[in-house]
Formats: structure tokens, sequence, C-alpha cells
């Protein structure tokens, strides 16, 4: 049953997958499906992770490495192991996505966007859908 879309999606940009080892991970990658990073590893101050980006075809997989032993990523690992950690969502507009998702009674993470790897970002908490933490991004406020 489709209804209304509170915020149209434009594609998935990436699927997230949270690791102990973001190198030894994309050796694993690049050794079994010939996948190099897209860009260089990046410390996220904020977030307190590593974090790579892997094209494939027209998206990607994200990896985070916690650099907080006792930050929400380790926790994250700790209780779940290495897994997937989020799905992203491309958007435009992002500011008044947010805002919207909000008045309209979804539980949000961040209730403005901020910097992200991919562009500005921002996380709808996995209470408001269905157990799934998502991301949403603005690939027009990129990193060049």
């Amino acid at each position: 049953m489709k209804g209304k879309a509170h915020c149209s999606a434009r594609h998935l940009n990436h699927v997230c997958i949270a690791v102990r080892n973001i190198e030894e991970t994309l050796e694993f990658y690049d050794e079994l499906f010939g996948l190099e990073v897209s860009g260089s590893i990046e410390h996220i101050e904020d977030q307190s992770v590593k974090a790579a980006l892997v094209r494939i075809g027209g998206s990607q997989l994200e990896f985070i490495e916690p650099t907080d032993p006792s930050g929400p990523i380790s926790k994250f690992i700790d209780d779940r192991g290495e897994t997937v950690h989020h799905i992203c969502f491309e958007v435009e507009n992002l500011d008044q996505k947010l805002t919207r998702l909000e008045e309209i009674g979804y539980r949000m993470v961040d209730k403005q966007p901020r910097q992200g790897l991919s562009g500005q970002i921002g996380f709808i908490h996995p209470k408001s859908t269905r157990g799934v933490l998502i991301e949403l991004v603005d690939q027009k406020t990129a990193r060049r």
C-alpha cells in the first residue's frame, strides 16, 4: 500500500558496516571483490570513528571503525558484532526533511544537518523506523 512520502529518497547512497579494523576490512573486500576505497580513510571526530567509502556501481559501502573504546560504535560492535550499522538514502533539501519528519512525529537523532563523509547528514532514530538506523544525506553538500 503506497501512501504519501514524507521524505522522497533519490537513491540508496550507502550501507554502513561497523568493523573492528577498517584497514583489514578494506583489504578483505579488495581481495574478495576487487573493490577499492573511493577516497581515503577519514577520521570523523564528532562520531568517534574512522570511515571509508567503497564504490560499487551507483552505490557505496561505508565502513566505520570506532576510535573510542567506550563510544557508541564500540558498544554496538560489542553487542552485535561486526555487522550492518545503518542504511543511507540520498535526499534533497535535508534541513527541510529533518524539520518535516520531526514535525510529523518521527524521533530524530539529528534535528539539524551535520557534516558527514558523504555530505550533510542527519539520522532518524531506529525507534521510529522499525529498528533500522536510517541516515539521510544531501550529496550536494559533499566534501570535494
